[in-house]
């Protein structure tokens, strides 16, 4: 089962919160040690809609985008 979760502050340390249905499903215990790949997903779409400049107006673009521009 996949999840995702926010990386919150606790005191002086960063941790997370695993949703009961994760814990119900996985028999989670406290004390239990848990082996998690690190994923980062970051979306400040700011940065990226800032970084483009393509020289052509927003519809233009738009109408590229959905006929397949960048596609291989």
């Amino acid at each position: 089962m996949e999840t995702e979760t926010v990386v919150r502050k606790w005191g002086n340390s960063l941790g997370v919160v695993l949703p009961k249905e994760l814990v119900a499903m996985q028999n989670i215990k406290e004390g239990d040690v848990l082996s998690l790949p690190i994923v980062i997903k970051k979306a400040d779409l700011s940065k990226i809609f800032g970084s483009l400049k393509t020289g052509e107006n927003s519809q233009k673009f738009k109408d590229r985008a959905r006929e397949g521009w960048g596609k291989d």
